[in-house]
């Protein structure tokens, strides 16, 4: 499983990129009003920081206008997937600049036959949000479940990205069902590393090791 950063903060992607664990960035219109940036300036900084996938989205609704987003932003970087609303507009979109070789991320994604949709049209990912899902009352777990059965069913190459992400069970989920990538907040990404039984055997290692007196080289 491939891991994204879901946030438009520089400093915490660096911090996450030095571990060699991150595959790629997503940001939205949200991430990147939260970090008081020029989209601009912060867009092609994120692209000079990781190799993967970057995800910069467009805000017009109209295919005309995501044509003409599109083609500012993936001058930001040769890593730049354009990201569009899973709508009429935003599929013929997708389906123009996949056919030009352009990486395309197709968001807010609700249900399986979306996806299917979104696979129809060459997307390079299909975002279904789980944890919105689960805010309304429907395990969102189940969507990737659905997606990942249509995807094989047909070899469909796009990949599903799981977004909305809230916690690191939604990602063990994700990974139990075969989901290609994952985007989280670096939060819940640094959360995967944490496990009491982990500290407390360090803990007594490291006590152990201090009373043999003993040193490395």
């Amino acid at each position: 499983m491939k891991f994204f950063a879901d946030t438009a903060d520089t400093d915490a992607i660096r911090e996450l990129a030095a571990t060699g664990l991150l595959d790629g960035v997503t940001t939205n219109p949200s991430l990147i009003k939260k970090a008081g940036r020029d989209i601009m300036d912060v867009t092609r900084e994120i692209c000079s920081i990781v190799d993967g996938p970057v995800s910069a989205e467009v805000v017009a609704t109209d295919h005309d206008e995501m044509m003409r987003e599109a083609e500012v932003l993936r001058k930001l970087g040769d890593n730049i997937a354009i990201k569009v609303p899973l709508t009429i507009d935003g599929l013929k979109t997708c389906k123009k600049l996949t056919g030009d070789g352009t990486m395309v991320n197709v968001t807010l994604c609700f249900s399986a036959n979306q996806a299917l949709l979104a696979a129809k049209a060459g997307a390079s990912f299909i975002s279904p949000f789980v944890g919105r899902h689960d805010d309304v009352g429907y395990p969102g777990i189940e969507l990737i479940a659905d997606i990942r059965l249509i995807y094989d069913n047909y070899d469909f190459d796009t990949e599903i990205l799981v977004a909305s992400v809230r916690n690191p069970i939604h990602i063990h989920d994700s990974a139990k069902l075969g989901a290609d990538v994952m985007t989280a907040p670096p939060e819940v990404i640094w959360r995967m590393f944490d496990h009491p039984l982990t500290d407390k055997g360090l803990a007594a290692f490291l006590k152990d090791w201090e009373a043999t007196g003993q040193t490395i080289g």
